[in-house]
């Protein structure tokens, strides 16, 4: 089965080739460049609209090209403000080929006030984390919750924790119908 993949980074990648592999025989993975039309750093609802733009334009992709995937996956970062606190956290959107969707999040941790005041002066995420590190390109590695949990946790877990919350209803299908 194949399934693409909104984005070419190796850790959004890696995280829905293991997840798809872990229900389903043979699972081919591909990776796509394609829009969020959202900010670099969405809040709130538009993290989940980048998530689902992500899978809209891999839908048509796949028609248009006759690809032949059975599933289209977008993953997007983003933040919120609930309680008081800023919370980040990734949105995860499966469609399949009849153009159903399934939604999931990742868990959510807090961010620092110091990074919160980078992305409120408009940087993203991945590039406060590189200068905080002192490392190059962390988004496509352990990302934020992996330099603020020391490496215990990873970006690849996150999002695969979202990514089977997003199969839910196409697990189920008699309970969920038209996804």
């Amino acid at each position: 089965m194949k399934v693409l993949v909104g984005s070419l980074n190796p850790v959004k990648i890696e995280a829905v080739r293991e997840v798809f592999a872990a229900h389903f025989a043979v699972v081919e993975v591909e990776g796509y460049e394609v829009a969020s039309g959202v900010s670099a750093m969405p809040a709130g609802d538009d993290t989940f609209a980048g998530a689902e733009n992500r899978v809209r334009s891999l839908l048509a992709l796949n028609r248009e090209r006759n690809l032949g995937a059975a599933y289209c996956v977008g993953l997007e970062g983003g933040m919120a403000e609930w309680h008081g606190r800023w919370l980040s956290f990734g949105v995860l959107c499966i469609g399949d080929a009849a153009g159903r969707l399934g939604f999931g999040v990742s868990p959510m941790y807090e961010l620092p006030p110091g990074i919160i005041a980078a992305l409120a002066g408009g940087e993203e995420l991945g590039t406060v984390i590189d200068r905080l590190s002192g490392q190059h390109n962390t988004k496509q590695r352990g990302g934020a919750i992996g330099y603020l949990t020391q490496g215990r946790v990873d970006r690849r877990l996150l999002y695969a924790q979202g990514l089977e919350m997003a199969l839910v209803p196409f697990l189920n299908p008699e309970m969920y119908g038209a996804a």
